[in-house]
């Protein structure tokens, strides 16, 4: 019990039993890696969704949507969750297998909430471009839920330049919203809904960057001091529906795909046609893994031990021969000439008296 070589042998027994039980290695699975953001700003809070008869935010509509989408994809589905407001998404959490991690990216989605926006603004194609470069970073297809409505509205010269490359992400644009004009809900400081945002209440124009084309023929212009002309421009940016033009061209632009959130659920659909599976590696053999500790249990015993113990035995017969050969250093100078096959002659022949010698 007290020797070495038994608990090694002992070992490798046990590990060569677990090697036999684990089960083997199956086929490498392939599933989804997928960024969804989606957009809280301001207009995603128009009701302009029917649900079970109840009008539904579109906001409400995406989490409801999305929720009922993940149980449908293929396992294993990396899905990571960011929020867009202003000109930029921000990421909540990087890609989790939500397979394994289902009711943690459930409740995740279920608590996004417009209150998480820092800014009222929504730019939304500096969004776009900000999430295709984190999508890359992050090496996942994008889902990005928006209804695609700018505040403030586009200047005159459009949307901004896509300087990226239309081949680096995979994805999905999915526009929210119906198609008429719907009122947006208007909340106080505290987070209570106080009716609808009027025309005087939003931007109705963006007067940055260069005048429209038409700004010559409108009332008090002047080139240096009104070159939008001097009366309050009117619109109907205080209301909203789904720009699904203007989303359109994003996707054309990006090389994405565009989708329309409708009343019936069909975003698992879309979510199909437009992601690809991506093999997510070979899954590790572990038998091998135990087998080899077993091989390596085996090689101490019958390979290192007995080297050690030859070691021990050399440098012991070393010293003693050392010792010996420092007490009879005479004796010590033949044994290594009759070692080395040297002949060595006998002295006592010349030393032998002259009538021994005359005798022979």
């Amino acid at each position: 019990m007290t020797d070495v070589r038994f608990w090694l042998l002992l070992a490798a027994a046990l590990f060569l039993v677990i090697g036999l039980l684990l089960p083997s290695p199956g086929k490498p699975s392939k599933g989804v890696d997928l960024l969804v953001v989606v957009d809280i700003t301001g207009s995603m809070n128009t009701r302009d969704y029917m649900r079970n008869g109840q009008p539904m935010s579109r906001l409400e509509a995406v989490k409801a949507d999305l929720r009922a989408a993940l149980p449908h994809l293929p396992c294993p589905a990396r899905i990571a969750l960011a929020i867009f407001t202003e000109r930029r998404p921000f990421l909540l959490f990087e890609p989790i297998d939500a397979c394994a991690s289902f009711e943690a990216v459930d409740k995740a989605i279920n608590a996004l909430d417009w209150r998480m926006a820092w800014e009222g603004d929504s730019h939304i194609a500096s969004g776009l471009y900000q999430a295709i470069d984190m999508a890359a970073e992050l090496h996942t297809d994008l889902l990005f839920a928006t209804d695609g409505q700018e505040a403030p509205p586009l200047p005159a010269t459009g949307a901004p330049e896509f300087r990226g490359d239309i081949s680096k992400v995979k994805g999905l644009i999915l526009g929210t919203g119906a198609s008429g004009l719907s009122p947006i809900p208007k909340y106080d400081e505290n987070g209570r809904e106080i009716g609808f945002y009027k025309m005087e209440d939003v931007q109705q124009e963006n007067r940055f960057g260069a005048p429209p084309p038409d700004a010559e023929k409108r009332e008090g212009y002047q080139a240096r001091n009104a070159p939008f002309g001097a009366a309050m421009p009117k619109g109907n940016e205080h209301l909203s529906s789904v720009r699904e033009p203007y989303l359109t061209e994003l996707a054309a632009k990006t090389g994405l795909s565009y989708a329309r959130l409708t009343n019936e659920p069909t975003l698992t659909a879309s979510l199909e046609d437009t992601l690809h599976l991506q093999e997510m590696g070979h899954p590790k053999n572990m038998s091998a893994i135990v087998n080899g500790l077993a091989l390596l249990c085996l090689l101490a015993v019958y390979g290192l031990i007995p080297l050690v113990v030859a070691a021990r035995v050399w440098r012991r017969t070393r010293r003693l021969v050392h010792k010996h050969s420092e007490q009879y250093p005479h004796e010590n100078f033949r044994r290594r000439l009759h070692i080395s096959g040297a002949r060595i002659p006998d002295r006592t022949a010349r030393h032998r008296p002259w009538s021994d010698a005359a005798k022979s």
